[in-house]
């Protein structure tokens, strides 16, 4: 593992077994994959793809049956790396009866901060998450997007290395979710780590520099976005000052016609078009791997 690599799955494999032991459901399948300090990263994939078992080995909630896995250079069940993980769950799990400072305190506590520290970063992450006037209020009266702001905020408060966000602008309106996609960019610009697994593509291509898209445990693709979204059989040529009657012209002929060609490039598809391409081709199969000894 090079000293860039905040995580590394080697032969990653893990069965969910019945009450016997015995193997029954192949959730993660022989995964290689390699995200790297610094970058956000995305993991997409269909329900029953295999990223929740990933996050959850990851965060060494579960242990794989099979592979290696590190995060931030030492195995993912370690509790030395723990710490420096920030984690946001895709439904947050919140004290109802507590306030926004008492939410913190609990969280920073867990996490062996000063209380002083924490005190300091509450102020900070309440007011740059739009949080500061509702700091009082129990959470049981917080609205969904309130409460996953509030959420994002536990997550970043001990100022982890590695941040592992599962639909993080679930029920925020277009400019929550457009401040919460600026603070990743900026955390990244931090040197944050940050794993980002959604549903909507298009956050995902907004902010993301690599991608994985995982397939009934398996990794079917896995790159740089603007690799996999570019079209190399295909050109896209901008004209300028070119009439409706030239676009049908070979580049000399528009030149002859006093047409100038501004660029050439290879056009890209969006990534939810990417996304059903390589799903689709596999959308027959079953569920999960079954078997049966």
């Amino acid at each position: 593992m090079e000293l860039q690599d905040a995580v590394v799955a080697v032969n990653l494999t893990k069965y969910y077994s019945d009450f016997w032991g015995r193997k029954r459901v192949l959730a993660v399948d022989s995964l290689n994959l390699t995200i790297r300090r610094g970058e956000i990263f995305g993991l997409l994939g269909p329900n029953g793809s295999g990223k929740t078992t990933f996050v959850k080995l990851l965060l060494g909630l579960l242990f794989p049956t099979a592979g290696e896995l590190s995060v931030l250079g030492s195995p993912a069940a370690s509790s030395a790396v723990k710490s420096r993980i920030g984690y946001l769950p895709e439904e947050s799990s919140l004290h109802a009866f507590m306030n926004a400072d008492e939410t913190m305190t609990f969280h920073g506590r867990l996490y062996g901060m000063a209380r002083q520290a924490i005190a300091a970063r509450t102020e900070e992450l309440l007011t740059q998450l739009e949080l500061a006037a509702a700091r009082r209020r129990r959470v049981k009266e917080y609205s969904k997007g309130m409460a996953r702001r509030l959420g994002l905020a536990c997550a970043l408060l001990h100022q982890p290395e590695l941040l592992v966000l599962d639909e993080p602008t679930s029920g925020l309106d277009p400019i929550g979710a457009r401040r919460v996609k600026e603070m990743l960019l900026e955390l990244r610009e931090q040197g944050t780590t940050i794993l980002l697994c959604s549903h909507l593509l298009s956050e995902v291509e907004t902010v993301c520099e690599r991608i994985a898209i995982l397939e009934h445990g398996k990794l079917l693709k896995s790159g740089s976005v603007k690799e996999l979204l570019t079209r190399p059989d295909m050109l896209t040529i901008l004209l300028e000052l070119a009439s409706p009657q030239d676009k049908a012209r070979f580049r000399q002929a528009l030149e002859e016609a006093g047409a100038r060609v501004v660029s050439v490039a290879h056009p890209s598809m969006t990534l939810e078009e990417l996304f059903m391409q390589i799903i689709g081709k596999t959308d027959s199969g079953p569920a999960s791997a079954e078997v049966t000894e």
